[in-house]
């Protein structure tokens, strides 16, 4: 099976599960999608691991990991997105220790979250993303039953990352001004409100673009 490399195009929140988050991959070599449904703890450790500048002041569990394989010189190779089975997505981390690789199996949202910190590629077998990939709006008139399900929850959605702005109409902070913002996001940091703190920095990144 051919594998299918992948790239972060940014989390959404779902309005129809409560606390959940929509994880949007995008297809490197083409221009479907392929949406996860994550939690919220998971929703904001890729939102920092995203967001360069926001630097939390104690290491975040998925830190932690990366902070402690480091120190035993264990890397992260890459990750898989290997099965999916009832809606649920099965991954694997590709690690590297002594030249002997070992594969562990994880949680998809935290394998991304910590192939993020190693800069570690994202991948998934052609099949799933046959299966389970879509044209994200893009065709209006589609009535299939997953696509709709998708749209349904990525309605309104508060988006973290580099989520195109048009998919994002409510911008709590726009009435502020620069300095505010930057006030408002050291303060989020300082609390380890980081949900908080990726939001301010995407309104940040709007002004400044």
């Amino acid at each position: 099976m051919s594998l299918v490399k992948l790239s972060i195009k940014g989390i959404s929140y779902s309005q129809t599960q409560n606390g959940a988050y929509a994880l949007i991959l995008n297809e490197v070599d083409g221009e479907r999608k392929l949406p996860i449904v994550i939690g919220a703890f998971e929703a904001q450790s890729i939102a920092i691991a995203l967001e360069k500048e926001i630097k939390p002041p104690r290491p975040l569990t998925h830190d932690l990991f990366k902070n402690f394989a480091e120190r035993f010189d264990i890397i992260v190779k890459q990750v898989i997105i290997h099965k999916l089975v009832d809606g649920v997505f099965y991954s694997s981390i590709i690690c590297e220790r002594d030249k002997i690789e070992e594969i562990i199996d994880a949680r998809t949202s935290d394998a991304i979250a910590l192939a993020l910190r190693f800069n570690a590629p994202i991948f998934t077998y052609k099949n799933i993303l046959d299966k389970a990939g879509i044209y994200l709006k893009a065709n209006p008139q589609e009535t299939d039953k997953d696509s709709q399900e998708i749209d349904d929850i990525l309605s309104n959605p508060e988006t973290f990352g580099n989520e195109d702005e048009s998919q994002n109409p409510g911008r709590p902070y726009i009435k502020h001004s620069l300095q505010e913002l930057s006030e408002l996001l050291e303060q989020a940091v300082s609390q380890e409100d980081y949900e908080k703190a990726a939001k301010i920095r995407d309104e940040i990144s709007k002004r400044e673009s």
